[in-house]
């Protein structure tokens, strides 16, 4: 089945271009199939981006091998062939896989479609199976498909990876042929043109050369390191996120990096998100702690149960089943098995601990702590802190939080994807009347991002629940769902804002808007969610008084319109491909005088001294490098302004302005240039 990661509901709302993709994949299995007859094919899905198919067969596939596969879906695309739908029975389907006629040209005696048995035996029994044919090609397919093969356009494969079927690593490992196909060669070329842009652009690449930010293996993958230059991009968004949250009416709020496991139990992020989590820390109360005894000072001292926790996890039985020179032989039994760093680490601490027998103690159970992977538990509990009335609401918590998530190595990507993010979260506590105004606001609060940082092309991604997954993945208040998607559905109508519907997506408490938006070379981003939750709320006793003097619970809604600082830095990088507007940019302003003459020098820090006094970021050169050098140097940091002052210049009050990109802009009048600086910052000018 080419398609058997989607639902049904999802496969029929593909889009055009995901039925090019789709049909192209099964073009590809053709023409595989007709130079290698013995591969057996497992799924084919459509991608972000294009296609591929996963296939066993000894032959191992390489570029090299792409100009005759591509000549053979030409060929099947020329044919111009029917993709012919057939609905079967389960035992008609089973009958073709165990022939080797699905996923085949023809039936293959002896080699059945065991990919397809296997996939098969996963679809529920009430699920109407069904087949496409194109050409010889048959597979088990739910579709859709173009009508015939010579409406898929322009294609070309692009790359070979490897890949376990259904990513268990327990199973087979396929090779996986990717492809990408387009309506038309032009759309086609651009979208080549825009991945060689892409490159040049890409954020891990210009991080590295503008100084923004760097990883370390001591510090951990996933875990960014802000440099001065990456920081000012990060406080420069965090004051224009607070100043635009000051004049909507929120309250700014704090909370600790870690919480206790309770809190997460109650808001139901454990044990569902637990494994998006890091481990927990494991403290023990201080009366549980056990009691050492250090011989070479004779005397009784309280250490950390904690480390011999980690290092022997069932200390409390020992202590209760040995006596205590037993316990000693057997911590230095398992000392030996220690590898030489972990033997060093563990007479290190005993050294730092002063211990040499273990007396006594017990460990009780221990108090676990996870790092916070969400604010909203946390502002749940601000909310809960005080009485509420009707009065207060809505009310508006926002937070620059950090928060940590395990993500999977495999899935750490840059900036784009980490373990520590600060996010511009917030959460809006308001009654069913209040919701519609206070979702719309937020909807506004992201198109006036937007139009700051030249974000032309957006789209909401509006996730709905599946009733058949109520009271497993979602909450099951099945009321509640259709009434909370009906309200936003019914604010993305009036609001006009463009948007798809996008069924089974929605987080676990409730529906969301996920924000897509696209830079200035056509790649898209996730950029945030804005999602509403009527049901942890209940789950923290989060209580208001009614105007009638009754308790009501209010809705929540989540909030973060720049996302994680992180992943909206990765999309501004590649967005300006580091060419930042001046109020952005890490260097504001640089001052070259011509070489090193005094009164030059003196003028330059006296331009700076007045550019720092009002908040600019401008440095100076007054190397006695030529001036050409020094414009140069400039240009590769992607300074925004350069202001020259030669002597003609400081005769006349004026300085000779650069701006990164545009050149040379000519002399002007230095109080004039002062101004128009200032104010493009104010402004936040693009």
């Amino acid at each position: 089945m080419s398609d058997e990661r989607k639902t049904p509901d999802q496969r029929q709302q593909m889009t055009e271009l995901e039925r090019i993709r789709h049909s192209c994949a099964h073009v590809l299995a053709t023409a595989i199939l007709k130079l290698f007859p013995e591969a057996q094919f497992a799924a084919g899905p459509p991608v972000d981006n294009g296609f591929y198919y996963d296939l066993e067969m000894n032959y191992r596939i390489g570029p090299e091998d792409f100009p005759k596969i591509e000549e053979e879906m030409k060929r099947e695309i020329k044919a111009n062939h029917t993709f012919e739908r057939m609905d079967v029975t389960r035992t008609e389907a089973l009958e073709m896989a165990t022939s080797g006629r699905l996923g085949g040209l023809t039936e293959r005696p002896g080699q059945p479609s065991k990919f397809k048995l296997d996939i098969i035996s996963g679809i529920p029994e009430h699920e109407q199976i069904s087949l496409y044919k194109n050409g010889d090609f048959l597979d088990l397919c739910a579709g859709p498909h173009v009508m015939r093969t010579g409406n898929i356009g322009a294609f070309r494969l692009t790359h070979v990876a490897s890949a376990y079927y259904k990513g268990d690593e327990n199973n087979p490992q396929l090779q996986r042929i990717y492809g990408t196909a387009f309506k038309n060669k032009t759309q086609l070329d651009e979208y080549f043109k825009m991945l060689e842009e892409a490159k040049k652009r890409d954020h891990r690449k210009l991080g590295r050369e503008l100084e923004l930010f760097c990883f370390d293996d001591d510090v951990g993958p996933g875990l960014p390191l802000w440099l001065p230059r990456g920081t000012v991009l990060i406080e420069e968004l965090e004051k224009l996120a607070k100043e635009t949250e000051f004049a909507a009416g929120y309250d700014r709020v704090r909370t600790p990096h870690l919480a206790r496991e309770n809190m997460y139990l109650t808001s139901g992020h454990l044990p569902y998100y637990a494994e998006s989590m890091f481990p927990p820390m494991e403290l023990f109360a201080e009366g549980h702690a056990q009691v050492v005894f250090n011989e070479s000072k004779g005397r009784i001292e309280k250490a950390a149960a904690n480390y011999f926790r980690q290092i022997f996890p069932d200390w409390p039985q020992l202590r209760q089943e040995l006596n205590p020179e037993d316990v000693q032989k057997e911590i230095e039994r398992r000392r030996a098995e220690l590898s030489e760093s972990e033997r060093e680490h563990f007479d290190h601490s005993l050294t730092k601990l002063g211990v040499a027998t273990v007396l006594s103690g017990e460990l009780g159970e221990p108090d676990r702590y996870y790092l916070k992977a969400m604010n909203c538990p946390h502002h749940h509990k601000l909310f809960g802190a005080v009485p509420r009335s009707y009065r207060d609401l809505p009310l508006r918590l926002a937070e620059y939080g950090t928060c940590y998530r395990y993500e999977q190595s495999g899935e750490l990507f840059g900036l784009m994807r980490v373990r520590a993010m600060q996010m511009n979260d917030a959460h809006i506590y308001c009654t069913e009347e209040q919701f519609a105004a206070e979702f719309e606001a937020v909807n506004q609060m992201y198109l006036k991002y937007f139009k700051i940082f030249g974000v032309d092309r957006y789209q909401f991604r509006f996730s709905t629940h599946s009733p058949a997954e109520l009271g497993k993945k979602y909450v099951d208040q099945s009321e509640l769902w259709l009434k909370t998607e009906k309200m936003v559905r019914d604010v993305l109508i009036a609001s006009g804002a463009p948007y798809v519907e996008v069924p089974n997506e929605a987080a676990f408490y409730g529906p969301k808007i996920d924000i897509q938006i696209w830079n200035v070379i056509g790649k898209e981003f996730t950029l945030a969610t804005n999602q509403v939750d009527f049901a942890v709320p209940a789950r923290f006793g989060l209580k208001y008084k009614t105007r009638d003097n009754s308790e009501a619970t209010p809705l929540c809604i989540h909030r973060a319109p720049l996302g994680t600082h992180e992943r909206f830095i990765g999309f501004l990088i590649e967005h300006y491909a580091g060419n930042f507007p001046l109020w952005l940019a890490p260097e504001q302003v640089r001052i070259l005088s011509f070489g090193d003459d005094e009164l030059l020098v003196a003028a330059a820090k006296a331009l700076q001294a007045e550019l720092r006094a009002e908040g600019v970021r401008a440095t100076i050169d007054t190397s006695r490098d030529p001036i050409k050098a020094k414009i140069a140097d400039a240009e590769q940091r992607k300074v925004h302004t350069m202001l020259v002052i030669g002597h003609r210049d400081l005769e006349a009050g004026n300085v000779s302005v650069r701006v990164h990109g545009q050149g040379n802009l000519g002399a002007k009048p230095r109080a004039e240039v002062v101004a128009d600086i200032l104010a493009a910052i104010k402004e936040r000018r693009a």
